[in-house]
């Protein structure tokens, strides 16, 4: 059972993570020969006060930028 885990900020949409959840699996499927029922997906929604690059949280990028 193939296992994709995806971290991003928090803020999209239903839909869009529909969408990703779809492509994502499609590209495994046929990337690595698999079939879409055994291809899970794991969202986690990260807040950007929860998310650093560079020793900067991104929550305080947006405010110096």
């Amino acid at each position: 059972m193939p296992l994709i885990q995806v971290q991003m900020f928090a803020g999209r949409t239903p839909e869009q993570k529909r969408n990703l959840v779809r492509a994502l699996t499609d590209a495994f499927v046929q990337a690595a020969g698999s079939t879409p029922d055994a291809v899970d997906v794991i969202l986690t929604d990260v807040d950007k006060s929860d998310w650093a690059q560079g020793g900067e949280l991104f929550s305080d990028k947006a405010l110096s930028g």
